[in-house]
């Protein structure tokens, strides 16, 4: 906000604050009697201060305190912001309302361009993919950056963004996938327990982790990784404008962000400061950020006292590709 636009909100405050004080003042003080005068005073000094806080709203609408709006993605990534693996760090909100964010962000005329901070090392793919397309769909400038890490699903969703800022240690990358399932086999036949299910198709319990695979059920679960896999590839190819074969040149490995950045997977090395001066630059004005954050409800911060759980950093964009009882878990 430049010195205009501060000299503006502070006027349009003081001379609606002034009006309502000789209004309260002829009202209140000169045209009452004697017992009414004290009375006056008072109601003198309350409608000034209604009138500070109105003629406060009317200049923060004429001359806004910010114009790029702040959205941060931070933690593991799933759609409600509770479950999933690894688990979500405590208060993170789900996709939906980091969604719901950026749309208000889109939605706001004072919000010239969009600043999506990123700390988190994936999540499910959906839902990663649903706030990558929010992204996009911004209008303005969208700059992505990312603090510790930005990988898998934080790759995912910077792929819908302008650009993509880190930091020299910033941990980048991790584009690919993989399939985890644990085996209680032994456990069951050591124990004496036998494990039945009836169900209806060949593959319907592929995974479970009661019997070993069968070579038809790996290949099948392998495709499964396999069409995972080439549809990161190419959302990352296409929001990047780099080559596929770039892409997968990368094994999937994470990078820190001077290395990234060689490699083009990164656009810009800077910090905070130097992403607000880019901000500056694509807006042509002095940038003023504001943080848009999701209003909790008291059962969900409850539930994020509850589940102060450290994550995992870079343990990847977690998916699931399961049956109704989620034996198998596939994570990119």
């Amino acid at each position: 906000m430049n010195g205009f636009e501060r000299f503006g909100r502070l006027a349009i405050g003081l001379f609606i604050a002034a009006v309502a004080a000789v209004a309260a003042w002829l009202l209140f003080v000169e045209t009452p009697a004697d017992t009414a005068e004290l009375i006056g005073v008072l109601l003198v000094v309350a409608t000034v201060a209604a009138g500070l806080r109105v003629g406060s709203n009317i200049a923060a609408n004429v001359f806004p305190a910010y114009n790029v709006a702040e959205v941060a993605v931070e933690g593991p990534i799933t759609r409600d912001g509770g479950g999933g693996f690894p688990p979500s760090t405590p208060g993170t909100p789900g996709a939906d309302k980091i969604v719901d964010l950026i749309e208000n962000a889109d939605d706001d005329d004072n919000a010239e361009a969009l600043l999506l901070r990123l700390n988190t090392p994936g999540g499910a793919v959906v839902p990663s993919d649903d706030i990558r397309l929010a992204a996009k769909r911004f209008d303005g400038p969208t700059v992505a950056y990312t603090t510790d890490v930005c990988a898998s699903g934080g790759y995912w969703i910077a792929s819908g963004c302008d650009e993509l800022w880190a930091r020299d240690g910033s941990v980048v990358g991790s584009i690919g996938v993989r399939g985890s399932r644990m085996t209680a086999a032994d456990l069951l036949e050591k124990t004496g327990l036998e494990y039945e299910q009836l169900t209806a198709g060949e593959f319907k319990e592929a995974g479970v982790p009661f019997d070993d695979l069968e070579p038809e059920e790996r290949e099948y679960l392998q495709g499964i990784i396999d069409d995972y896999y080439d549809q990161f590839v190419e959302t990352v190819a296409e929001g990047r404008a780099m080559d596929e074969a770039e892409i997968r040149d990368t094994e999937a490995k994470v990078f820190l962000g001077s290395e990234a950045h060689e490699m083009g997977l990164v656009d810009s090395i800077g910090t905070r400061k130097d992403v607000e001066e880019r901000l500056e630059s694509l807006l042509d004005e002095e940038v003023a950020t504001t943080e848009l954050e999701p209003q909790l409800g008291v059962t969900e911060r409850l539930r994020g006292g509850a589940e102060s759980v450290a994550y995992a950093v870079g343990a990847g964009i977690a998916s699931q590709f399961t049956d109704a009882s989620g034996e198998f878990r596939f994570r990119v």
